[in-house]
């Protein structure tokens, strides 16, 4: 690890990104069928405590980062990132959820939403470390 340098500013916007694709992926993209998948409905969402949502996804999301820019080091360029980045979020974490999924008994839709969900965002996170060194 000798000579890795982190770009924090890279971390952070990468941190960022699942935010806004979340807002529109688990908003007007796939939020009906979402709730419909997970059994949530919006008075139960609305009851929910969102500091503590929005705390600990803005914490874990910058623990993924963070990791993501230690196992690129600084050999990965943009394409290599994006690359990265989407076997990251498909082979690990989608493939993760849906081997929970099928064992907690969940929809095809709750696996394939939340698990593109990961894609789409380890994607993009891979693709901003990668091009912002």
């Amino acid at each position: 690890m000798e000579g890795l340098t982190i770009n924090w500013l890279a971390v952070i916007a990468a941190t960022l990104v699942g935010f806004a694709v979340g807002f529109i992926w688990y908003g007007p993209l796939f939020g009906k069928k979402w709730m419909e998948a997970t059994g949530l409905t919006e008075s139960k969402i609305q009851n929910g405590n969102i500091v503590k949502v929005f705390g600990f996804t803005l914490v874990f999301q910058f623990i993924m980062a963070y990791c993501l820019a230690m196992f690129f080091g600084n050999q990965v360029n943009l394409q290599e990132g994006a690359f990265y980045g989407f076997l990251a979020g498909f082979g690990w974490v989608a493939m993760a959820i849906g081997v929970n999924g099928l064992y907690e008994q969940k929809s095809w839709n709750y696996i394939f939403i939340n698990g593109g969900f990961w894609i789409v965002v380890y994607t993009l996170m891979g693709l901003i470390l990668g091009a912002w060194k």
